[in-house]
């Protein structure tokens, strides 16, 4: 008959445990042997905000330490981006002019377009994807076209689509919805098929909530609306099964992938359409969350590396593959072993 033995309760006192995590905590290795995620300077996509034109890059105060570039330092700037080890850029496009239709954004001479040609040219391999909206380019400043004071879905959708289409013309290899429009993603597929881009790939906007983070960004791109406010088609932020809908809904719309928005109060989101969706996730660190963490650390709250790698990290935890953050340069280069 075999002999059993007591297994002491797992406390302290000295007394001999079988269980002891912190065996694996002993050392820097052992601790990176183990560890469940990874985080690496190739999930990373910086956000770039380009104007048309020449002249140099200029700071935007609202995001401290992040430049406007022009369509004349763009190229430049995306080779020192490649080389720092960030692959990826989001475009974000200022225009010359603004008018109630926001013609400019489907403009084959955009920024945005100038940008993506310029990118492309100076740096074959980084991954260029552009948003795909019409807030920064309407003098009402809403994400489509207003009839009245409402605005009008199935119009914007139509004009989404041009916005796509003069991007995929241009060279991007991805294009990002974010208008928060019912059937954006559809209307965008359907209209870059139609014109021979089948190839280029949709990350949607899928959850995108009516936040009060973008208030950073909002400045640097003049895109705040000069009426009313986006809650009738940005998510409500206390909807976590609308969000899920939303989701659902832009996948069997065709979007290759999803991303949600704000990154740090969408935890729970992430880790939920992880398991619902095999489709790649991103997370998008939003204007608000960067400059509320770099002024904190400007402060001496904390250690800045310290706070912005295990916030990444935790975004890595809850399912993201891709993470849209203003810190992609700063974290490569910490990842990569860089003061």
């Amino acid at each position: 008959m075999a002999r059993t033995r007591s297994v002491p309760e797992e406390s302290g006192g000295g007394r001999s445990l079988r269980a002891r995590p912190r065996r694996l905590r002993r050392s820097p290795a052992l601790r990176d042997w183990v560890a469940e995620v990874e985080l690496s300077a190739r999930h990373l996509v910086l956000p770039v905000f380009v104007r048309p034109g020449g002249g140099p890059a200029t700071p935007l105060p609202s995001l401290p330490g992040i430049d406007c570039q022009s369509v004349a330092t763009v190229a430049d700037f995306s080779r020192t981006l490649r080389a720092e080890g960030v692959p990826a850029v989001l475009l974000f496009g200022l225009p010359r002019r603004k008018d109630p239709q926001g013609r400019e954004a489907w403009s084959d001479d955009s920024a945005v377009a100038a940008a993506v040609r310029a990118v492309k040219r100076a740096s074959p391999e980084t991954i260029v994807v552009t948003d795909v909206c019409l807030c920064a380019y309407t003098t009402h400043g809403h994400c489509g076209a207003v009839d009245g004071a409402e605005v009008d879905n199935d119009g914007s959708v139509e004009r989404l689509g041009r916005v796509a289409v003069a991007h995929a013309r241009a060279g991007a290899d991805v294009v990002a919805p974010s208008a928060m429009m019912d059937g954006q993603v559809a209307g965008v597929r359907s209209a870059l098929d139609r014109d021979g881009f089948s190839s280029t790939s949709i990350l949607s906007y899928a959850t995108k909530h009516a936040s009060a983070f973008y208030g950073p960004f909002r400045d640097a791109e003049g895109s705040a609306p000069a009426f009313g406010d986006r809650a009738t088609y940005q998510l409500d932020p206390r909807n976590a099964r609308e969000a899920l809908r939303e989701m659902r809904l832009d996948a069997d719309e065709g979007a290759d992938a999803l991303m949600v928005k704000p990154a740090l109060t969408s935890l729970d989101l992430l880790a939920r359409a992880r398991r619902r969706f095999d489709l790649p996730l991103a997370a998008y660190q939003v204007s608000g969350e960067f400059a509320m963490l770099r002024a904190a650390a400007a402060q001496g709250i904390f250690d800045e590396r310290a706070a912005v790698l295990e916030t990444l990290t935790a975004l890595r935890r809850a399912g993201a593959d891709l993470l849209v953050t203003y810190y992609a340069r700063d974290a490569a280069r910490w990842l990569g072993g860089g003061p």
